[in-house]
């Protein structure tokens, strides 16, 4: 996403929403988590939301002070989430108003609260019933990002949803939206979304690896296989996009280009779940286990 605000409840704890990698090659049917090779975004640091009214007997608010006693919140949850929760609270009871919230929910997140901190940041979004649109947008999808993180995607779907209506046809809302209708299983509903997203970006390599894993998951390897080569085109180090080809290519029966792809990943990303992944696929391909891709998938 290059939304300012987007998934800032995630970013700023250095929590990953979606997994790049995914499980050893699956021998029935396509590997890894539906949707799960699309990668992470990183955006910048939230704008400042401006506080209100100061709680009775409280010193007045000073903007400045207001907005870095806010960047010190975000900064401190990276490192100390209980900390920053702790310090979100004393700033709530001074009348902190919503950068307080916002903060607070952050922290929830970062502490793996995750079904706390999405209920905090729905009811943020309720309650900044004078904000602009887009922002009100941005947090109902933090909440959504929220939800995936704790294992329910229809939730998240449904407050993507509502954020599509503050925004419609925002592209970064319709990828978001997207993810979670993908991982729970509903992949018409995220290649709709990614249409539309790629209508107005047709070289937005996230939307594109999403796409190709929907398509892969229906069992459309065709179309799977021309998102995923243009996305390895435009991100040729994209590890998300190599392993995912790499899956395509296995389901289509081309076996060596689907080692080649993921002897890459290994290179790219040692150390990583994604690396791990591809090794593990490669040794399965070479201990001569079946990889052709099941009559469903078969065009």
């Amino acid at each position: 996403m290059k939304r300012a605000v987007a998934m800032v409840c995630v970013a700023a704890v250095s929590i990953a929403l979606a997994p790049i990698a995914a499980s050893a090659v699956d021998t029935s049917g396509p590997m890894g988590p539906p949707m799960s090779a699309a990668p992470a975004p990183k955006p910048p640091p939230p704008p400042y939301v401006p506080p209100q009214r100061a709680a009775p007997g409280a010193p007045p608010h000073s903007a400045a002070g207001d907005e870095a006693t806010y960047e010190h919140c975000l900064s401190l949850a990276k490192t100390d989430p209980a900390a920053a929760r702790d310090l979100a609270e004393h700033w709530q009871s001074r009348g902190g108003a919503h950068p307080a919230d916002h903060c607070y929910a952050v922290a929830l997140v970062g502490l793996k609260q995750y079904k706390d901190g999405a209920l905090h940041l729905e009811e943020l979004a309720k309650a900044m019933d004078r904000a602009p649109d887009s922002l009100r947008a941005d947090v109902l999808d933090q909440a959504a990002q929220a939800w995936l993180l704790q294992g329910d995607p229809a939730r998240a779907f449904a407050d993507d949803t509502a954020a599509l209506n503050l925004l419609p046809g925002d592209p970064d809302l319709l990828v978001d939206r997207a993810e979670a209708a993908g991982s729970e299983g509903w992949f018409d509903k995220a290649i709709a979304d990614l249409d539309k997203a790629l209508g107005s970006d047709p070289n937005r390599v996230d939307a594109l690896i999403y796409r190709a894993s929907a398509n892969r998951e229906l069992g459309k390897l065709d179309l799977a296989l021309g998102d995923i080569d243009k996305a390895v085109t435009l991100a040729p180090n994209s590890v998300s996009a190599l392993l995912e080809r790499g899956d395509i290519l296995r389901l289509k029966g081309d076996l060596n280009g689907a080692r080649r792809d993921w002897v890459r990943v290994a290179e790219l990303a040692p150390g990583t779940a994604a690396s791990e992944a591809a090794k593990t696929n490669i040794e399965r391909l070479e201990l001569g286990e079946n990889t052709a891709a099941p009559p469903s998938a078969k065009q």
